[in-house]
């Protein structure tokens, strides 16, 4: 090895872990963002590139930057419309997924969309930090490149910062890591090795959390200050949106006191946050929308202190 920004082994580790659960072979780098802008590179100046509206927020805004200094042209989809999807497609390079979407959490017919995508010579990113591959392999599905944000639920405990991109395309991976060389973003060994082990419990955290979510958003569904529920019915990501408005949303989510009101995803502990609490979020967002993000706690007590934040709304 020449010099520590090239590779080094415990990254190696690291990369045979989640290319072995995604079914490609993995590059790591040294945050989601990095990960994302190496792949948002593989296309060709000019090119086209179909996105979600409501995307996560740095991978929406690079997005837009690149598109205003005509690096790209960008089309906006909502994913869950498979005809817009397949529609915009035609003359794409890129098709950029989410499936759950953050934080809308619409969900892709990725068979389709992938399908579509490929007929027009396009690449497909999915994002499957939501899913992780637990529940959802995209690559199996026909995705040439799946990404992650490894600081979230494959890591799973909050305290390190790392991005993925996996493929099964020998071609596509030599550039990711070329990218990842020229870009300097090299992920520390230490963060590596913390990702072996938070990965090590991925499938029994996902599944309590996800049970967690199944209970809860039941109960939401039933509150009176909650206007809409937004579940797919899988995984351990939710949102809500707050009959009372932004301002309401803003209360609940200064009153609990297990969850915490954050803007991690994916550890174990539940955390949730107002998204539009941040001006970059996109404009598709409802105000009034809480992303909920489900940890392992005992969903009783989950529970007990998300309907006291909600009851307060509604008292007053």
């Amino acid at each position: 090895m020449e010099y520590a920004r090239y590779d080094s082994p415990t990254s190696h580790a690291l990369e045979d872990v989640i290319g072995g659960l995604e079914g490609g072979q993995a590059t790591v780098f040294a945050s989601g963002m990095a990960a994302a802008n190496a792949a948002m590179d593989l296309v060709p100046m000019g090119a086209v590139i179909v996105a979600p509206s409501a995307a996560y927020t740095g991978v929406a805004v690079r997005l837009r930057e690149l598109e205003g200094i005509g690096r790209i042209q960008l089309r906006v989809v909502e994913v869950d419309n498979t005809a817009a999807v397949v529609a915009a497609c035609h003359g794409a390079e890129m098709l950029w997924l989410e499936s759950p979407t953050n934080p809308m959490m619409q969900v892709a017919d990725l068979p389709t969309c992938i399908t579509a995508a490929h007929a027009n010579d396009a690449l497909v990113l999915v994002d499957n930090t939501f899913a992780t591959p637990i529940l959802q392999q995209p690559i199996s599905q026909g995705a040439d490149i799946i990404m992650h944000s490894v600081t979230k639920a494959l890591s799973g405990h909050s305290d390190l910062l790392l991005g993925a991109l996996v493929s099964t395309n020998a071609e596509i991976t030599e550039g990711i890591r070329t990218r990842r060389v020229l870009l300097g973003a090299l992920p520390s060994a230490f963060d590596c090795y913390l990702a072996l082990r938070g990965v090590r419990t991925l499938a029994v955290r996902i599944e309590k959390a996800q049970a967690n979510a199944q209970i809860i958003t039941a109960l939401l569904s039933e509150h009176a200050a909650v206007s809409k529920v937004r579940y797919p019915g899988f995984g351990t990501m939710a949102a809500i949106e707050i009959a009372q408005g932004a301002g309401a949303a803003d209360a609940v989510c200064a009153s609990t006191n297990l969850w915490a009101h954050a803007t991690s995803l994916g550890g174990v502990e539940s955390l949730l946050e107002r998204r539009r609490r941040w001006p970059l979020e996109s404009e598709t967002v409802p105000p009034d929308l809480i992303r909920l993000s489900f940890g392992i706690e005992n969903p009783d007590d989950l529970w007990r202190d998300l309907k006291q934040a909600l009851d307060l709304v509604l008292s007053g």
